[in-house]
């Protein structure tokens, strides 16, 4: 296959690297979008007067939308140029982080998280088969490295970024900050991007549906969706609620947030592209697997805190993200090599869904689980959701082993 075998160089073109600067900026509003949730969480429950639960679900509604729309658009995401399908769903993602920034109710804030998650699901999902398309197999570790610094630069600059605007001015004007940056990428993708369309060439189903339920029976893929589905329920249960546990049981202030997210950020931009070579040099299921026992450690330590310093929690949070994002270059690479050149958008569409599937039940659960009594009470039970992240981090390293295996064996053959 041509994407498979193209020459594996050392060195990325200028047209590849700005792609990848395109795809990390992308990324970069679209986590921003779904996690600037947690630091303005204790100002959205006040402002709205919404309890745990509301705003549990407002975070899972964002999941479950995304998921249900990766599913929807799945049998058709590899009957088109992958260029205009980003344009059309990043142009919807846009309308939908308006609409929240327009909100004024409980109601209007769900509905419009329920927009945005339509787009912003299928939007990741092209993104990561657009690397798969452009980038040969040994070079997709520094480029999911490269890309997931995305997640570090919204700790570093949009996170402290929108919660400055929202102290300053309100949390509307934080929506409307990412509605900016989020135009300014449409118009990149527009005129750097070169059509994307060589997996047309390779397509056998001529009907949208067919190729849904070949791509969902094919059980080499089957393993592949498992995994991914697992690979960020921690982020999905722990980080909606990280920032009222910091404020409330942590004692550390709405303003002190923003140097704690800012530091945390900035280990992740250092961590992603060191962990990306590794992952295109060393074992990437080694790399994964003690990652995953690193946050394990990590996560337990994090949900017993309690009254600590400023300091220790700045440090604790880098170190504890720093491992939680290790896991996400070699097992997105990995995952990046299971699917064909002409099934790769309905395998990223299948595994984003599953992934917002599990992501958003995860919060629900999450909200129920933990419970708060008044506005400044502690949060209580945060502890429990971190046995449970644990589990799941043990599962995950089990599935991705199920992957790293069939892909030798697929290979030695």
């Amino acid at each position: 296959m041509k994407q498979e075998t193209q020459e594996l160089t050392a060195s990325f073109t200028l047209y590849q690297k700005m792609v990848m600067l395109v795809l990390a900026l992308l990324q970069f509003v679209v986590i921003l979008d779904f996690m600037i949730i947690a630091p303005i969480g204790d100002v959205l429950m006040k402002t709205l007067n919404i309890s745990t639960e509301q705003f549990g679900l407002v975070v899972s509604s964002y999941a479950f939308s995304a998921a249900i729309s990766g599913v929807a658009v799945a049998g058709f995401a590899d009957r088109y140029d992958r260029k205009k399908m980003l344009l059309v769903f990043v142009l919807g993602f846009v309308a939908g982080t308006l609409f929240c920034g327009l909100s004024n109710t409980y109601v209007e804030l769900l509905a419009s998280r329920i927009i945005t998650g339509i787009f912003a699901g299928v939007t990741s999902s092209t993104l990561l088969a657009i690397i798969a398309d452009v980038f040969a197999a040994k070079m997709r570790g520094r480029v999911m490295g490269i890309v997931q610094m995305g997640f570090g630069l919204s700790q570093v600059l949009g996170i402290p970024l929108g919660i400055f605007i929202a102290a300053r001015f309100n949390w509307h004007s934080t929506f409307m900050f990412i509605v900016v940056l989020a135009a300014l990428i449409l118009l990149a993708i527009a005129f750097v991007f070169k059509p994307i369309n060589e997996h047309l060439k390779n397509q056998r189903d001529k009907n949208a549906f067919v190729h849904l339920w070949h791509t969902v029976k094919n059980k080499q893929y089957q393993t592949g969706f498992m995994a991914t589905a697992f690979l960020t329920i921690d982020v999905f249960m722990l980080m909606p609620f990280s920032s009222i546990f910091l404020v409330n049981n942590v004692h550390i202030t709405n303003e002190q947030l923003s140097i704690v997210f800012l530091c945390t950020g900035l280990s992740s931009l250092v961590m992603m592209p060191l962990i990306g070579k590794l992952s295109d040099k060393v074992d990437r299921f080694r790399i994964f697997m003690f990652a995953s026992v690193a946050s394990a450690v990590m996560v337990v330590l994090y949900t017993h805190l309690s009254v600590m310093p400023l300091w220790f929690v700045v440090i604790f949070n880098m170190v504890l993200f720093a491992t939680i994002m290790s896991r996400m270059s070699p097992a997105m690479a990995l995952n990046s090599m299971v699917a064909k050149p002409e099934d790769r958008g309905a395998y990223m569409s299948i595994s984003a869904s599953l992934q917002q599937t599990a992501g958003g039940l995860s919060s629900v659960l999450a909200g129920v689980i933990v419970h708060q009594s008044s506005e400044t009470s502690p949060i209580e039970h945060y502890d429990v959701l971190g046995y449970i992240a644990v589990a799941v981090f043990l599962f995950c390293v089990y599935l991705v082993r199920r992957v790293d295996l069939s892909l030798k064996q697929r290979a030695a053959q």
